[in-house]
């Protein structure tokens, strides 16, 4: 299943969900410009009446600390500390997992390297409760696999991508976070985490940098992505990897050899079963449907590194 613009849409067999942002294109030749949400569609904003931050702390030699409690964490918003409802230590949940892998033909050298390194995080990361979707993404996004705990039909989607074309990077993020990764519900009950790998170079997008960022953000994901800039000389794309990665409280890795992207991967893997998450229900309550800046800090210790979403889009009512 394919995602694309209305100049190659083929036939009505295509319009799964996820083609209702392509049928809005087809209508108005762009993506929306005043932004992504829909205040009619309850998917598309969080319950801001318990916000939800999975987060992780580590040290300063960047060791996961996980034997901290309620008590020791801090959320302010608006200048004013949070009254936190619930707190939970997250390794036990289950993940919704979307990995979306660049299949444009800037990263065709190292490929082959990339698709054992993503089938050996498949391996490992995912438990009996887990499920991941996998998509690609070249001159347009398409579904491989929906999700699912099938590892082995993840295993044989990974192994039959082949790269060519450009990059639509964030209309992949988009769709992913749309329309698999925020339908699970309760949402306290799961935890969500995209990890791309590119190199954030997008060409064909529809939807912006800040859109696929927003739409994330509304999902309650975590993004990760592991860079595929083999330069050693910063590009434009790895600074849009890190701003991604830095809203939603994720990390950006940047492995300058090809060997390195088992450890990217192994360094995901771990964060993902250190996690912390805390609901809070934010006061005053605001439903303007504004994005509202948040900092999480551990109270009790100064030298502890807090790795969180730096805010959230209220409801608008």
């Amino acid at each position: 299943m394919r995602f694309r613009s209305p100049a190659v849409l083929r036939s009505a067999a295509l319009c799964v969900p996820v083609c209702l942002g392509i049928a809005l294109w087809a209508q108005s030749g762009s993506a929306p410009a005043g932004g992504v949400d829909n205040p009619a569609d309850p998917r598309f904003s969080s319950n801001v009446n318990l916000v939800n931050v999975l987060f992780t702390v580590t040290d300063k030699k960047g060791r996961f600390v996980t034997d901290l409690t309620q008590n020791d964490f801090d959320v302010i918003e608006n200048k004013r500390s949070q009254f936190i409802k619930q707190f939970t230590a997250e390794s036990d949940l289950p993940l919704r997992l979307a990995l979306l892998i660049d299949t444009s033909t800037s990263v065709r050298l190292e490929f082959g390297f990339e698709q054992q390194a993503a089938i050996a995080f498949v391996r490992d990361v995912m438990r009996k409760q887990d499920r991941m979707l996998l998509m690609s993404f070249d001159n347009t996004p398409e579904m491989v696999s929906d999700l699912t705990g099938d590892i082995q039909k993840l295993e044989k989607g990974i192994n039959a991508l082949r790269p060519a074309g450009g990059t639509s990077m964030y209309d992949a993020i988009y769709f992913a976070a749309k329309e698999k990764l925020m339908l699970d519900q309760p949402r306290e009950k799961f935890r969500r985490a995209m990890i791309v790998i590119s190199d954030g170079d997008d060409t064909l997008s529809h939807y912006t940098r800040d859109q696929a960022l927003e739409m994330a953000q509304k999902a309650d994901t975590v993004i990760y992505a592991i860079s595929t800039n083999k330069t050693r000389a910063e590009q434009e794309g790895d600074e849009v990897l890190k701003y991604l990665t830095d809203e939603t409280g994720g990390q950006a890795f940047f492995p300058f050899k090809v060997e390195d992207l088992d450890q990217s991967f192994e360094n995901i893997a771990n964060e993902l079963r250190h996690q912390y998450n805390i609901f809070y229900r934010p006061e005053p309550l605001k439903t303007d449907g504004l994005y509202h800046p948040i900092t999480v800090r551990v109270k009790t210790r100064k030298d502890l590194i807090v790795r969180a979403r730096k805010g959230y889009y209220a409801d608008k009512m």
